[in-house]
């Protein structure tokens, strides 16, 4: 416990100091519970790539971890535990903003405060570890329920291992087809200029950007209603109006909000309070969650496309390098805790402790940090609107981790692979990947592979 200056005035809210200090300790909170989500994340979307590969159902290299479900209601990649793994994850992300409070100590007569620190929740901090380790056995069992196809997160190896094991066959003449040439007829095909985005190629990429923005809505919406709710009944918490002058990044005691106490008295008033919050952040909890499928999508294709550049395509890669090396993984990593944490200032959950003992909760709605959630995610949902819209250029097929069609693109595999122009052919000439540079291809070319010499030409 942190100790401060005696305060004069009784009820007096704790120091801007102490404050700061407990925000800070909720960010590193946020950090640590981000760091161990990932971790048991990372290995439970690989037993879910492994299960959807047994079970045939593998299409593309990174799937919605908790929105995809392998086959039977008892398997740790189903549909019921994955439901109970949004509902652990939702529960860590709430945890943090309640183990931290301010700690009062008052004089006999509560007529003034002698001394205030930080301290530590115990109840939100068992359900935490509880929460997480829960994860963790779900993404060991799950780990335990499957033969692990590969621990790569690469979708190289993910493919090689797939037709290595017979699971996956490449198809002829579709050396120069995309992934959304799939529904197409798969003939010869002339190098496209420019290539689809992973808005149209991965169907579930339009899902996860759509729900980003309906969050930003449901965000504006939610401090527009705190606004008009703490303007309309001037008389309760929060009867300042919203001005510049009351704006901040941080929490204002003077600015516009609503409050509301809950009772600490029994476990079943806990659970009213995770209730609370959960019902809150868990969108939030679950919109960043589905913009992984972003961020990996995007890096998969981005690792494809390297091999038209000049040091080629490396296969093998440490399955952790990617994650903690691209630039998108790194953004999201950030953002996480990061929003979190904003949303905690804007729902504050502040435990009324005095003398080492919780009295009950007051739940305050601040307006002004509920704006700058909304702007955070405002700009977040326009990152990735961008991201997703944006279409490369050149004439290398684009894959976006769609394994049959990297299956088809790659017809030799080395560590280090390059792609473009193999071969001249009557009618058609072929492209594909090598273990040395290869010329570009000929963009006025009509390509089928090298398995088209049966073909009829095209008219």
């Amino acid at each position: 416990m942190v100790a401060v200056p005696p305060t004069a005035d009784p009820y007096e809210l704790p120091s801007p100091q102490l404050s700061r200090q407990a925000e800070i300790l909720t960010l590193m909170l946020d950090l640590i519970v981000t760091l161990c989500t990932e971790s048991t994340g990372f290995v439970h979307g690989i037993s879910l790539r492994s299960a959807l590969a047994s079970e045939s159902r593998l299409r593309f290299n990174t799937n919605l971890r908790l929105l995809t479900a392998a086959r039977g209601w008892h398997h740790p990649n189903g549909a019921l535990l994955n439901v109970i793994s949004a509902v652990l994850l939702i529960i860590s992300y709430s945890s943090p903003s309640l183990i931290v409070c301010v700690d009062q100590n008052y004089t006999e007569t509560f007529e003034a405060v002698v001394s205030e620190g930080i301290a530590i929740a115990g109840i939100p901090l068992l359900i935490l570890g509880v929460a997480l380790l829960l994860q963790v056995i779900i993404a060991l069992s799950g780990m335990r329920a499957v033969k692990i196809l590969t621990w790569s997160s690469s979708p190289f190896d993910v493919t090689a291992a797939l037709v290595h094991h017979t699971q996956l066959t490449p198809a002829t003449f579709r050396c120069m087809r995309r992934v959304s040439d799939l529904d197409m007829y798969g003939g010869p095909a002339k190098p496209p200029e420019t290539q689809p985005s992973a808005w149209h190629a991965h169907p579930s990429i339009r899902k996860v950007v759509i729900f980003l923005w309906v969050i930003v809505a449901a965000c504006a919406g939610w401090a527009a209603l705190v606004m008009y709710i703490s303007t309309r009944f001037s008389a309760g918490y929060g009867s300042v109006h919203l001005i510049l002058q009351t704006w901040s990044f941080f929490q204002n005691p003077d600015g516009n909000y609503i409050a509301y106490g809950v009772p600490s008295a029994g476990i079943e008033w806990w659970i009213v309070l995770f209730v609370n919050i959960a019902a809150v952040q868990g969108p939030l909890t679950l919109g960043l969650h589905c913009s992984e499928l972003i961020v990996n999508v995007i890096r998969d294709e981005r690792q494809w496309r390297s091999a038209t550049r000049s040091q080629g395509l490396r296969v093998a890669t440490n399955p952790l390098k990617p994650i903690f090396t691209h630039p998108l993984c790194l953004i999201l990593f950030i953002a996480k805790p990061f929003l979190h944490w904003i949303f905690g200032l804007s729902f504050d959950i502040a435990p009324d402790v005095s003398d080492d003992t919780l009295d009950y909760f007051m739940i305050f709605m601040y307006t002004a940090q509920i704006w700058n959630l909304c702007i955070a995610l405002l700009i977040l949902a326009c990152f990735f609107t961008v991201i997703a819209l944006r279409r490369p250029h050149g004439p290398q097929p684009a894959a976006y981790g769609h394994v049959q069609t990297l299956a088809n693109l790659v017809d030799e595999w080395s560590p280090v692979m390059w792609w473009g122009h193999k071969e001249d052919g009557i009618p058609y000439c072929h492209a594909g990947t090598s273990d040395h540079p290869l010329p570009d291809v000929k963009m006025d070319c009509v390509y089928a592979g090298s398995d088209a010499g049966s073909l009829v030409p095209l008219s």
